[in-house]
């Protein structure tokens, strides 16, 4: 049995408008603003913006066209080594099942500001049930709990933006401060180009997410419809939910405010922007949309963590009990083990220090770019491949924009990005070597799978006019 295509075009609209907001945006937001300026941050976002925006569409020409919950696997593997499409499959799948047990930890903290002497390991089964339960039943459960979790927070980020510009123009009882914060010293740009390129990591991962469009095209009706469709959307999310947030930010607090360093509930710039404005219960209407941020992480984490597994067996890679699914279409046994997966590596954070928790999460932290390094090798080889079989453009569900120049701009740009995340550790007097592993050991584990399966089933880089086009 295979999977079902019960996802709709209102579902996969939602989970492209709202897949991508997060607590990166709603807590990290202020740091970027406090280390590079208001212009810094805003530059920041929409340089990551516009690259997004391509990978987005690159992704789409090929998930319009060869819809499959495989995505970056399948891409990979067809149109560049067989061996980098293993190793891509590996890295999305532990990257998000590793995401899951983070967002049951980061869940269990916020639950701590309403029931502070609750145990964690109440609210840790909880959240995990949840997920589990939404994921269970039937892909379209996934997608409708998605779609009312996004909606939320799509309904948040426009009454932020709508009350702050209020307040900047002067429309409520908050003084306007103009242009201010944006000429005081130091700003627009505090801390010149390497400030900017010190936050590049940070508005990725604010990003990160929205590449589950690929995975979820294989369970979409319509998908050469409802693809296009969604990823003409991300323009617009990009555009309004990211610029014209930090925007407001950037005109209502300055940069130097030690407040934007908090990165907790309490300091969140979106708190800070309500409570100003009079909104007296804005701790607790920001502590729950954090949890609903969360809440909506781990449902997409289990999501795609859960076809990958299942997507892996079906190639072989991992044992055959795993291509099992439900009457409804769900891969129980890939489920229940990525839960398990989640769990194990809640526990870990729970007993003794931490530590092999923490090692995990850094491994996965760059799984993210590692995913969108793959879309954009994978889109420009497979244009080049479609044409070069004699395939016309035109034939295309959805013709990505800016082929070829865009996916080597984005390849180009997450390969920058990945290697100087932590260049600061290189600079010092004295090579913090422990922060460079911790930093840089999602690498040396993608390449181990990639050489590994390509030394040991001596695979070869795919030529451009044997691509398998087959759905």
């Amino acid at each position: 049995m295979s999977l079902h295509r019960t996802l709709n075009s209102r579902q996969i609209s939602m989970i492209a408008i709202g897949g991508s907001i997060g607590t990166g945006l709603f807590l990290a937001s202020g740091s970027t603003i406090h280390d590079a300026g208001p212009g810094g941050a805003v530059l920041a976002y929409a340089i990551m913006g516009v690259m997004v925006y391509f990978l987005m569409t690159s992704l789409g020409e090929m998930s319009a066209f060869m819809p499959t919950s495989g995505s970056f696997y399948t891409y990979c593997a067809r149109f560049v080594d067989p061996a980098l499409g293993f190793a891509m499959g590996f890295n999305y799948w532990y990257n998000w099942a590793i995401t899951v047990a983070a967002e049951i930890v980061a869940a269990t903290v916020v639950m701590k500001f309403w029931f502070p002497d609750a145990s964690p390991f109440l609210w840790s089964g909880l959240f995990l049930s949840l997920f589990v339960g939404l994921n269970i039943f039937s892909a379209r459960g996934f997608g409708e709990a998605e779609y009312w979790l996004s909606l939320i927070k799509v309904m948040v980020v426009v009454s932020f933006i709508i009350i702050g510009s209020a307040m900047i123009f002067g429309l409520t009882s908050h003084q306007s401060v103009g242009f201010a914060y944006w000429t005081m010293d130091g700003a627009p740009f505090h801390g010149g180009f390497f400030a900017i390129f010190g936050v590049f990591m940070v508005v990725g991962f604010s990003f990160q997410g929205t590449e589950l469009i690929g995975v979820a095209a294989g369970e979409t009706k319509n998908p050469e419809k409802a693809i296009p469709s969604a990823i003409k959307k991300v323009f617009w999310r990009i555009l309004l939910f990211y610029i014209l947030a930090i925007l407001v930010i950037s005109f209502l607090i300055p940069y130097t405010s030690n407040e934007l360093m908090g990165g907790d509930i309490a300091t969140s710039p979106f708190t800070l922007v309500f409570k100003n404005s009079g909104i007296t219960f804005v701790a607790n209407l920001m502590n729950g949309v954090i949890l609903i941020a969360i809440l909506s992480a781990g449902n997409s984490g289990m999501y795609a963590s859960t076809r990958m597994l299942w997507y892996l067996s079906h190639q072989k890679h991992v044992p055959k009990i795993f291509t099992k699914v439900s009457s409804r279409g769900i891969p129980i046994p890939a489920l229940l083990a990525t839960a398990a997966v989640g769990l194990l590596a809640f526990l870990s954070s729970s007993f003794g220090n931490g530590i092999v928790y923490l090692w995990l999460l850094n491994a996965s932290s760059l799984s993210g770019f590692i995913a969108w390094l793959g879309i954009a090798i994978s889109h420009y080889r497979f244009r080049k491949a479609y044409v070069l079989q004699g395939n016309d453009i035109k034939d295309l569900p959805y013709v990505a924009k800016g082929y070829p120049y865009a996916p080597l701009m984005a390849f180009a740009l997450c390969i920058i990005i990945i290697a100087g995340q932590n260049y600061t550790a290189f600079l010092q007097e004295h090579v913090d070597w422990q922060g460079i592993v911790v930093s840089y050991m999602g690498v040396p584990i993608f390449l181990a799978l990639w050489l590994g399966y390509k030394f040991s089933k001596k695979t070869k880089m795919v030529k451009l006019h044997e691509c398998d086009f087959k759905v």
